[in-house]
């Protein structure tokens, strides 16, 4: 899921990996739309020793050169919960409206905001609560 900064020409990705059970948002990082990105969030998800049976994604080239070959599905029957996720932060998050006069001045600001964002929906953190 992208989101833009600045200008329409930037945009910044969401790379996000959520358990098929449960819907629970496993890691995430924000970057480019680039093999180095998925690589990031794959070092995080091995790191944490979890039995991964199955990665579920879209047909991006970046899957392909990170993710071994027989654990990668692609296509879109399996995403329904992520794609369910991304209209929930596009609800919550005008910045990562598709169509929008809201977006970041910063990629700084920009990974922050997503950051709380997933924080707040996923673990009942309100940080805007006084």
């Amino acid at each position: 899921m992208w989101g833009r900064v600045y200008c329409k020409g930037t945009p910044l990705w969401l790379w996000h990996a959520i358990n098929h059970e449960t819907g629970e948002i496993i890691a995430f990082v924000i970057g480019s739309r680039k093999h180095e990105m998925v690589k990031e969030l794959w070092d995080i998800i091995t790191g944490l020793n979890l039995e991964i049976e199955a990665v579920y994604a879209d047909n991006n080239f970046a899957y392909h050169k990170v993710i071994p070959g027989n654990i990668l599905k692609t296509g879109k029957k399996n995403t329904q919960k992520i794609e369910r996720k991304h209209l929930t932060f596009r609800t919550r998050l005008k910045r990562l409206a598709r169509k929008t006069i809201c977006f970041s001045k910063s990629p700084v600001m920009h990974k922050f905001m997503v950051s709380l964002l997933i924080n707040a929906l996923e673990f009942g953190i309100n940080y805007f609560q006084t």
